[in-house]
């Protein structure tokens, strides 16, 4: 079996030694995604935004991999505050409406940043492709 690891740069990946995206065969899986782009938090302050955007960089480090957003099998969020879920719930229905993935939503105490208000990983599964 073919095991593919790529990085996205960002400011953790080579430090903490780990990949964005791995694919095994026919599963992937994305590291945790945070809405840090080009080493900076955007959408601070909102929840719903900054869960789009990890969405966004989670989808994609698997399409670099041949994965398509109808693949994504499971998905996990992690928010720092319970008030956030529905936000954060709502983001997800946006992109994962029609393909309805396993999913968990766990409040955590905080974050690597704690401008982050939310944190998402994704595993897919490709079948025969």
């Amino acid at each position: 079996m073919t095991v593919t690891r790529l990085g996205s740069g960002g400011p953790w990946e080579q430090s903490y030694g780990y990949s964005r995206v791995v694919r095994a065969g026919d599963r992937a899986w994305t590291a945790g995604c945070t809405a840090t782009v080009d080493g900076r938090v955007v959408h601070v302050g909102d929840a719903a935004a900054q869960t789009a955007q990890a969405l966004r960089i989670g989808l994609d480090a698997l399409a670099e991999v041949g994965v398509e957003p109808g693949d994504v099998v499971r998905t996990r969020m992690y928010v720092t505050d319970r008030r956030h879920a529905d936000e954060v719930g709502r983001a997800h229905n946006a992109v994962f409406g029609a393909v309805r993935p396993a999913a968990t939503l766990v409040v955590v105490a905080g974050l690597l940043d704690p401008e982050h208000l939310v944190e998402v990983e994704l595993e897919a599964y490709l079948g025969d492709r």
